[in-house]
């Protein structure tokens, strides 16, 4: 039987772009012992998925470490990969492949490390959507079925939260070091109150760190619920497929809800390029609007823009 690696390490948004590709792997390969290669944060939920066998963690060791990376060089070698399917493409990634090397290992290689065996040979390739990027790379690699992910394993029980429905979901965070991404609070309060309005429970997602940006949605909108802190990835993708609609940030979150097929909107900024990354859904569900500040986004033009339940 042959064995297959994949690496890809995250973050959220990028490892939910790559459900299909995982599901394209798997069908390509339905015989083999396929390993995933990810980062601690992600192994958990991907132990759940049906397209891999085993999970890899990769500790993420810094370059200068030569002992790690001739440790984690060594352990991939052994096992004895027949190919290795590079959904990173990153430095850091192509490091690995010479690690590898160094212990006798020559896998086939889908990727842009030197010497890849199935090279993704396209000077344009950074200019592409992750999506069409990736099913291109796998195209070059043999391969030409690409079924639509499964995605029963990853809902969890939306029940447990005791939600009114309906509901819509709302994400107001995103990356903490990239502020120019996030809609402001008070923005989010007055859709809240809309969302009240036409009869639809505001319900708000993020990590414990975003708590404080509840509570000022709360203040506008005292009916809005707050879960900040308080959901899983699983918990995520159920509340989706329960939702009536979401609205969000360009953040990790919003790309699981717009993969359940969930109605969305998602603004973005001049931060970020939806040609290259916006969250995209089955049945074409999401929305963009994007303004170069999201400071100066009035709440009635992402109203006006809200998906169709």
């Amino acid at each position: 039987m042959s064995r297959i690696l994949v690496i890809k390490h995250g973050a959220l948004g990028d490892l939910v772009q790559a459900f299909g590709p995982f599901a394209a792997i798997r069908a390509h390969h339905p015989s083999a012992t396929i390993t995933l290669l990810t980062t601690p944060p992600f192994a958990p939920l991907m132990a759940k998925a049906p397209w891999f066998d085993r999970i890899e963690v990769d500790h993420r060791p810094p370059s200068w470490n030569l002992f790690a990376w001739r440790r984690l060089g060594r352990r991939l070698a052994a096992a004895g990969y027949r190919r290795v399917y590079d959904l990173q493409t990153s430095d850091r990634s192509a490091r690995i492949f010479l690690a590898m090397r160094l212990y006798g290992a020559r896998p086939e290689w889908s990727g842009i490390a030197p010497a890849a065996s199935h090279p993704h040979d396209n000077p344009n390739r950074t200019a592409m959507h992750t999506l069409d990027r990736q099913r291109e790379q796998l195209e070059m690699a043999g391969i030409t079925d690409f079924p639509p992910p499964e995605l029963g394993w990853l809902v969890g029980d939306a029940g447990r939260f005791g939600l009114p429905r309906p509901f819509a979901l709302l994400v107001p965070g995103a990356s903490p070091h990239r502020p120019g991404k996030r809609w402001p609070a008070d923005g989010y309060g007055a859709l809240a109150a809309h969302l009240v309005r036409v009869g639809l429970t505001p319900v708000i997602l993020g990590t414990a760190a975003e708590a404080e940006i509840a509570a000022s949605i709360r203040r506008l909108c005292r009916h809005a619920i707050d879960l900040t802190g308080r959901t899983g990835l699983d918990d995520i993708a159920a509340l989706a497929a329960a939702a009536t609609l979401a609205v969000g940030n360009d953040t990790g979150p919003m790309h699981l809800i717009a993969v359940m097929g969930t109605p969305s909107l998602v603004l973005f900024s001049a931060d970020s390029d939806p040609a290259l990354c916006a969250p995209r859904g089955p049945r074409d569900t999401v929305r963009i609007l994007r303004v170069p500040d999201l400071r100066t986004l009035a709440p009635e033009t992402v109203i006006a823009s809200l998906p169709a339940p």
